[in-house]
C-alpha cells in the first residue's frame, strides 16, 4: 500500500495540477470574458435589446457557479478526474449547439445551461484540487492557475474578433465547441491526492455532500455574504466591457484591445498578489478587503473612462485591482475550513457569487438601455463590489488589534479554524509557514 503524505507536496507533480487549472481557468472564465464582443452581433441578428441579449452570459456565468457545489460534490464523491473530463464534454456540446440557435432562447439553453453546466463540472474540482497540492505556495499556485483567465482573454479577444469577422457567430461558436473540449485531456492529469485530515468515506447525504455545514461558522458566513455581494459587480466586466468601449467609439479592434489590457494586467497581479500574500507579510483576509476595495474604484474609474487613452488606464487600473483579488478569494479558504473541505468550500463560494453574478450583467444591459450608456452601470455595480469588501472586514485577522502574539513553531497547514482541533489563527490564514509575521490580539 502507498503511504498517506505527512502534507501537501508543496511542489512535483502539483504543478502540472496548476497548469492543468491554469488551462481549465482560461477555457471557462477566460473565454466568458470574451464572449461579450460576440453579444452586439447577436443583438443585431435576432433584433433584440442589449439587456436580453446579456442573459446570454449572464446564464452562462450563474449556472457555472450555481452548479459548482454540485460539481464539488460529485468530485468529493468520485474525484476531480472523470467529473472534469465529463464537464469538458457538455461545455463543448453548448457551443456546438448554439452555433445552430434560431433564437435567444436557444443560446440561453445552449450556452447558458448546457456549457453553464459543464463549466460548473470542471472549475471547483480543478482548483480544489490544487489547494490539496500546495501549502507553503499554496497562493502563488493558485494565482499561477487563476492567470489563465487573464492569458485566455488576451489571446481570445483578438482571435474571437477575428472570428466574427470572417466566419460570423455561427462559425465562432463552432469553432469555441472545438476549442472547449480539450477541457476533457485537462481532467485527466488531475491525479488523486490523500492527505492525513480526508475523511475516511465520502460524505453521505445531499447536505453533507455539498458542504452546507460550513455556514454554520461565524467566519464562513462573514466571508460568504461578502462574496455574494461582490459577485453583483465583479463579473460586468466580464460582459459589458467590449460593449462599453464600442459605446465609447472604438471599434471591435479598439474594443478587443480594452479587454486584453485588463487581461494583461490581471493575469500580471495575480502572480505579484499570489506571491506576496505567500511571504506571510500581511494576513491573507486584510489583503483581501484592501484589494477587494481597490477593485471597486478600479470598475468605478471604468465607468468614467472616455474615449482611447483614458479607458485603457482604466481598464489596466481595473485589470491590476481584480487579478490582485481573485487568489485571494480562493487562497484564504484552506485557513478557513481546512484542506478537507476545501473542494466543497470552492463550490460553495462559485454559487454565492452566482447570486450576484446572475444580477449584475442584466442589471448593467438594463441600465445601458434606460440611460444610453454603461457610466451608471459601471458606477452601480462598483456599489456592489464596495460593500462586500467592507463586509470582508469582520474576518478574522482582517483588522490589526492591539499586542502582538507569536505564533506557533509548526503550524500544521492542514486544518483550518473551524475544524474540531483549535489551530492559532496566525497559521490558518498567513501561508509564510514560520516566517509569517506577527499578529496581534486583543
Amino acid at each position: 500500500m502507498t503511504p498517506k503524505p505527512v502534507g501537501p507536496p508543496d511542489g512535483g507533480w502539483g504543478w502540472v495540477v496548476a497548469a492543468t487549472a491554469f488551462a481549465v481557468n482560461g477555457l471557462s472564465y477566460g473565454l466568458l470574458r470574451s464572449l461579450g464582443l460576440a453579444l452586439p452581433d447577436l443583438a443585431e441578428h435576432f433584433d433584440r435589446s442589449a439587456q436580453e441579449t446579456a442573459w446570454v452570459s449572464a446564464l452562462a456565468l450563474a449556472v457555472q457557479q450555481a452548479a459548482s457545489p454540485v460539481g464539488s460534490a460529485l468530485s468529493t464523491r468520485w474525484g476531480a478526474r472523470p467529473v472534469v473530463m465529463v464537464g469538458g464534454v457538455l461545455t463543448s456540446l453548448g457551443f456546438v449547439f448554439s452555433a445552430f440557435a434560431r433564437s435567444l432562447v436557444h443560446l440561453y439553453l445552449g450556452l447558458g445551461l448546457l456549457a453553464g453546466s459543464g463549466w460548473a463540472l470542471v472549475f471547483a474540482p480543478a482548483l480544489g484540487t490544487l489547494s490539496r497540492y500546495f501549502s507553503r505556495r499554496r497562493v502563488l499556485a493558485v494565482g499561477l492557475a487563476l492567470t489563465g483567465n487573464g492569458a485566455s482573454s488576451l489571446l481570445l479577444a483578438p482571435a474571437l474578433q477575428f472570428l466574427l469577422d470572417t466566419f460570423g457567430w455561427r462559425g465562432a461558436l463552432l469553432l469555441l465547441g472545438a476549442i472547449t473540449l480539450h477541457l476533457t485531456p485537462c481532467g485527466a492529469l488531475l491525479r488523486p491526492l490523500t492527505l492525513p485530515g480526508d475523511a475516511p468515506a465520502p460524505p453521505r447525504g445531499p447536505l453533507a455532500a455539498l458542504g452546507l455545514g460550513l455556514f454554520t461558522h461565524r467566519a464562513f458566513s462573514v466571508f460568504a455574504l461578502g462574496t455574494a455581494l461582490i459577485g453583483g459587480g465583479y463579473f460586468v466586466p466580464y460582459v459589458h466591457l467590449a460593449p462599453h468601449a464600442l459605446d465609447r467609439g472604438l471599434g471591435g479592434y479598439g474594443a478587443a484591445l480594452v479587454v486584453a489590457v485588463a487581461a494583461v494586467g490581471d493575469a500580471g497581479a495575480r502572480l505579484v498578489c499570489g506571491w506576496l500574500a505567500d511571504q506571510g507579510w500581511v494576513p491573507l483576509p486584510r489583503l483581501l478587503a484592501v484589494f477587494g476595495a481597490l477593485t471597486g474604484l478600479g470598475l468605478l474609474v471604468v465607468g468614467l473612462g472616455d474615449w482611447g487613452g483614458p479607458l485603457l488606464a482604466a481598464a489596466m487600473a481595473y485589470g491590476l485591482s481584480a487579478g490582485s483579488f481573485a487568489p485571494l478569494v480562493f487562497g484564504v479558504l484552506p485557513g478557513l475550513v481546512g484542506l478537507g473541505g476545501v473542494v466543497q468550500a470552492t463550490g460553495l463560494v462559485m454559487m454565492l457569487m452566482s447570486l450576484g453574478g446572475l444580477l449584475g450583467p442584466p442589471l448593467s444591459g438594463f441600465l445601458r438601455d434606460e440611460t444610453g450608456d454603461f457610466t451608471a452601470s459601471f458606477l452601480v455595480c462598483s456599489s456592489f463590489i464596495l460593500s462586500g469588501s467592507f463586509i470582508y472586514v469582520g474576518l478574522p485577522r482582517a483588522l490589526p488589534s492591539c499586542r502582538p502574539a507569536s505564533p506557533p513553531a509548526t503550524p500544521p497547514p492542514e486544518m483550518g479554524e473551524l475544524l474540531p482541533v483549535p489551530v492559532p489563527q496566525v497559521a490558518l490564514l498567513s501561508p509564510g509557514g514560520p516566517h509569517s509575521t506577527l499578529d496581534t490580539t486583543c
